[in-house]
């Protein structure tokens, strides 16, 4: 695994930029944006491309600080964050609106046009990421 800022033409960091790059539209504008408040959120994250298949040969994005904060996967309509541990976080703001009756993972779906709580999206991954320290997994 490697850091987010390698320079590697095949690390994480540049497929998820190739990905985002071929999506295109809102859609790539609202994950380049989610991606930087993460990135802001914990310098120290870790961002991978997993579960490349035939069927989806680009991945997922996958943010990681001591075990999984959230993956990153787009769809026709919409982009989605889930957070592996999404249940286990306070959630103050609400801005979690999916998978809400999940004993593990919760999830923020994100329509064109909607606006993303840039300072509650934060608050969020820090706490996943103390979470995932306290709990010592990896």
């Amino acid at each position: 695994m490697r850091k987010t800022g390698s320079q590697n033409v095949g690390s994480p960091s540049r497929l998820s930029d190739a990905r985002i790059e071929k999506l295109g539209g809102w859609r790539a504008e609202m994950l380049t944006n989610l991606r930087t408040l993460i990135k802001q959120a914990d310098p120290e994250v870790i961002e991978e491309v997993k579960w490349r298949k035939p069927s989806n040969p680009a991945g997922v994005p996958v943010w990681s600080h001591d075990g999984i904060i959230c993956t990153g996967e787009t769809y026709k309509n919409h982009v989605r964050l889930t957070f592996a541990k999404g249940a286990s976080l306070q959630d103050p703001k609400g801005i979690f609106n999916a998978s809400l009756e999940g004993k593990a993972l919760r999830a923020i779906v994100v329509h064109k046009g909607d606006e993303i709580d840039g300072r509650a999206f934060k608050a969020l991954v820090r706490s996943a990421v103390a979470l995932n320290i306290s709990t010592g997994h990896s």
